[in-house]
Formats: structure tokens, C-alpha cells, sequence
């Protein structure tokens, strides 16, 4: 069964990247824009406190008409953060976030981040391995 685990593996790294809630919103889409992302995980100490993402900011900094640059990350933040761990499934994640409408999952270990995952990983992480299964078949029928 496909894990959250096989994911991070296939994924540069374990790239997360991080900010903290007093950074400004500037910062926070700044940051997502340079690394093509979508989200970030708000941590202190380490510790997942929220998550900020290119939607909070359309929905809570612009169509508010708020200052990107006087806002803090903290003041738009989602600070009620479903995580996960390496050993969940794919397909629980899938349905958590169908469920819940979410893009992103933070993965802990032990309280601390180790990793996040987006719904395109699962995706992308679905197909790979189907694909890999076919091929199996199609190697077992014929031989």
C-alpha cells in the first residue's frame, strides 16, 4: 500500500519551506513566488503553528484590502492544521483533504515537521505507481 513515506522519498529532499507568523504577508508571498509554491508551513520552534497559502492571501490580505506589508503571517494564518505521518496511506490523505478541501498536508514526527505534501504528490504518486503495476502485469502475461 502506497504511503506517505514513498512520497517524501520521491521528492526532492524533503523540501519544506518554512516561515514564521511574525514574518509579513510580503515575506510569505515573496517566498511562494521565488519557489513556485503554493503554501507554507508557519512554525516556531520547529512546531507546525499554522499554514498560509496564495488563497489565504487572495481571500484575507487583497479582497480585504489589507497591506501586504503591514500584515503579519499570523493574522491570516490557518491555525488549525490537520497533519499526518509517514505512515498513513495515500488514499486516507486523499480523503482527508477531499473531505476537508484542502491542498496541503504538513507530515510530523515526534511534534516536529519532517515534510508536506500536496495533492498533486498523491496524484502524481497514485500514477506512478499503477503505472508500475501494469508494467508488472504486462511482464507476468508475457512471460
Amino acid at each position: 500500500m502506497l504511503t506517505v513515506e514513498h512520497i517524501l522519498q520521491s521528492k526532492p529532499q524533503h523540501v519544506t519551506f518554512t516561515i514564521t507568523p511574525e514574518a509579513t504577508v510580503l515575506e510569505a508571498i515573496s517566498l511562494m513566488a521565488d519557489k513556485g509554491i503554493g503554501a507554507l508551513i508557519v512554525t516556531e520552534q520547529d512546531r507546525v503553528v499554522g499554514i498560509v497559502s496564495e488563497r489565504d492571501y487572495a481571500r484575507k490580505v487583497a479582497l480585504m484590502e489589507r497591506s501586504s506589508y503591514d500584515t503579519c503571517v499570523a493574522d491570516i494564518m490557518t491555525s488549525k492544521v490537520l497533519t499526518i505521518e509517514r505512515k498513513n496511506t495515500v488514499q486516507e490523505c486523499l480523503n482527508l483533504m477531499t473531505d476537508r478541501h484542502l491542498r496541503h498536508l504538513p507530515v510530523v514526527e515526534n511534534e516536529q515537521l519532517i515534510g508536506l505534501v500536496s495533492i498533486g504528490d498523491l496524484v502524481k504518486g497514485i500514477i506512478q505507481d499503477q503505472q508500475s503495476l501494469i508494467e508488472q502485469l504486462q511482464n507476468y502475461i508475457a512471460s
